[in-house]
């Protein structure tokens, strides 16, 4: 039992202590950690490390996917669904079908379905190796979306490969393929919904912050193990758990739970992704072991594992490039389509009816005119948010050149590699290829994937551009907050330095209108009381802790209100998708600390 513990312990600090180096040495930490791993599984006397597969895909992914689905702002995913979609279903398909082409053709004994199925284990690109890219100068719309493909793609390469197994017993199905991957989508959809309601319910009453992050790190696993037996994707149910829970969390729990859940699941995160990370290079030796006993041997597996890592990046460029051109075009039909947006937006300034064609029924296409305009300015202002965001963070030939170097396979590929049956012909080359493909992907994508950022995104003008809008959003932000203040009945506790760009992200904002300008009467009217609100938006930031009352005298009661008022503006702002996710989530921050500060004062003394 010591052992164990010690190398427990052993691996804990080695995580921390790469944590720590692999800023000074520019090397991300996940591919020191698998250099690590592989050095220590060649040291002579050291055993054979096994990792079972279900460790990984069953205990280690669900928390690892539901921390980055919360971290990930939704409203920058609903943005993105169409690309994340293509790439995390579409893709896998297509290099699932492409791959299972070569196995069958190079490998003898190996059918056309077992090749499919290796080229399911090889397609989907992993959550935690994605997080090398983040930082750095990738721009944040590309980040996104391969985060996106990343936490869903898991889904559809396992119903592939469950289906391939399947039909190596009983034949193949389209029909129940297909209806095997709309159930397992479906499924796991409605479960993640229910796991996260229930969890509000649950955890807003309760006053504990520590049992309220306890609570949190059982979600995972209340959503992923009902919805796998019930042959669904779990994956799938915790990603929509975390989607959820990062988008409702600020409007239902205080800040000092949301900071202490925030706090642990960092600390989380750091071990698990590390141990990922440190027992994919451990099990090296086990791998070539088996390996050995395969008639092809190691030279056969290392040309398969070039000439699959051709094919998926050869795919995956074919279909990026054909996405980008349909973005393109959609873009400019959206530019087009802004025009007419801004013009019922001055008729319902206006007080002018709006008449738009019936969309369904026997009269359909006939004009009506819209009853509820507050829905409809609401739906207007989101949809030229959306038009402003896709202009300014527009895909480019440079972005989609990211989007294809930084598609990376990690765990999940080596670990659905273990779960093929001991029957499938040439058993240990085709693991031995998973591994391969993960580990090079990982060293050689991931270690030049700053390098080609740099080289594709020099520092210029349009760094330049990008100070100048999050400069106009910084201030569009803080005359938002002084006029939630002002309808609250007082003025803004956030200290003038934010307002100025004091610790404020320095990435280009997107999400405000296509020519850069916020108005702040916009933001005013979703919960910042725009009728009252006129001399708040001129009134100066006060003091942290102090109010507008005579004298000055600190009002506990008066300071929680107006922070409370400020925050839903900002969430009302930020469902609109008016600011940049980043930028938001900083100023949220700010108005979390703050209150924090406040609920630990005492009470008014007179």
């Amino acid at each position: 039992m010591t052992l164990p513990i010690a190398l427990a312990v052993a691996a804990i600090i080695v995580i921390c202590a790469t944590d720590v180096i692999a800023p000074r040495v520019r090397t991300a930490a996940p591919l020191i950690l698998v250099g690590i791993g592989i050095l220590v599984s060649v040291v002579p006397g050291v055993p054979a490390v096994e990792i079972e597969p279900e460790l990984i895909l069953e205990v280690i992914l669900p928390p690892l996917l539901y921390a980055s689905a919360v971290r990930m702002p939704a409203i920058s995913f609903r943005r993105d669904i169409y690309p994340i979609s293509a790439l995390s279903i579409i893709l896998v398909i297509t290099s699932s079908l492409a791959l299972g082409g070569l196995f069958a053709w190079l490998v003898p004994g190996v059918s056309y379905v077992w090749g499919v199925a290796l080229g399911a284990v090889l397609s989907p690109t992993d959550a935690v190796a994605t997080s090398i890219i983040r930082g750095g100068r990738v721009p944040g719309r590309v980040v996104t979306i391969l985060e996106g493909e990343s936490l869903l793609n898991d889904a559809t390469a396992l119903v592939i490969l469950r289906t391939a197994i399947v039909a190596t017993a009983s034949g193949f199905s389209l029909a129940g393929a297909l209806g095997s991957f709309a159930w397992s989508l479906v499924v796991a959809i409605i479960i993640g919904v229910i796991v996260a309601a229930v969890s509000f319910v649950v955890r807003k009453h309760i006053e504990s912050a520590t049992v309220n992050t306890a609570l949190t790190f059982t979600l995972p696993f209340i959503a992923s193990v009902p919805t796998e037996m019930l042959g669904s994707s779990g994956l799938v149910a915790a990603v929509v758990a975390g989607l959820i829970t990062g988008t409702l969390d600020p409007r239902v729990l205080p800040p000092r739970h949301r900071m202490s859940s925030a706090e642990n699941w960092a600390s989380i995160q750091l071990l698990l992704e590390g141990f990922v990370f440190l027992t994919m290079g451990l099990q090296i030796t086990t791998v070539l072991e088996a390996l050995h006993e395969d008639s092809l041997g190691i030279l056969a597996g290392l040309g398969l594992t070039a000439l699959a890592l051709v094919v998926t990046l050869a795919v995956r460029s074919l279909l990026v490039r054909t996405l980008l051109k349909r973005l393109r075009r959609s873009r400019v039909r959206g530019e087009a389509m802004n025009e007419r947006i801004a013009a019922m937006q001055k008729m319902i300034e206006a007080g002018e009816d709006i008449r738009m064609p019936r969309r369904g029924g026997p009269r359909r296409g006939e004009a009506v005119t819209v009853k509820n305009t507050e829905l409809f300015a609401t739906r207007l202002r989101r949809a030229r948010a959306d038009f402003g965001y896709y202009s300014r963070q527009d895909l480019g030939r440079s972005e989609g050149i990211m989007l294809i170097w930084g598609g990376m396979r990690g765990a999940v590929t080596v670990a659905a590699a273990q779960t093929l049956p001991a029957s499938v012909p040439h058993r240990p080359l085709l693991v031995f290829i998973a591994f391969a493909v993960a580990t090079l992907s990982l060293l050689i994508q991931g270690g030049t994937v700053g390098k080609l950022a740099k080289h594709l995104f020099p520092a210029g003008e349009a760094d330049v551009e990008a100070e100048e809008f999050d400069r106009r959003q910084r201030e569009a932000i803080f005359d938002l907050l002084a006029g939630a203040a002002a309808a609250a009945g007082g003025t803004s506790t956030i200290g003038a330095g934010d307002a100025e760009g004091e610790n404020a992200p320095g990435e280009a904002a997107a999400g405000a209108d296509p020519d850069g300008e916020q108005p702040a009467d916009e933001g005013e009217e979703r919960g910042s009381g725009a009728d009252d609100a006129g001399p708040g938006t001129d009134a100066p930031a006060t003091e942290p802790g102090r109010t507008g009352r005579p004298g000055g005298y600190p009002d506990k009661a008066e300071m929680l209100r107006i922070l409370r008022a400020q925050r839903k503006a900002l969430l009302d702002a930020r469902d609109d998708g008016l600011f940049d996710a980043e930028m938001v989530e900083h100023v949220l921050a700010t108005i979390d600390a703050e209150e924090i500060s406040v609920e630990m004062r005492g009470a008014p003394v007179d």
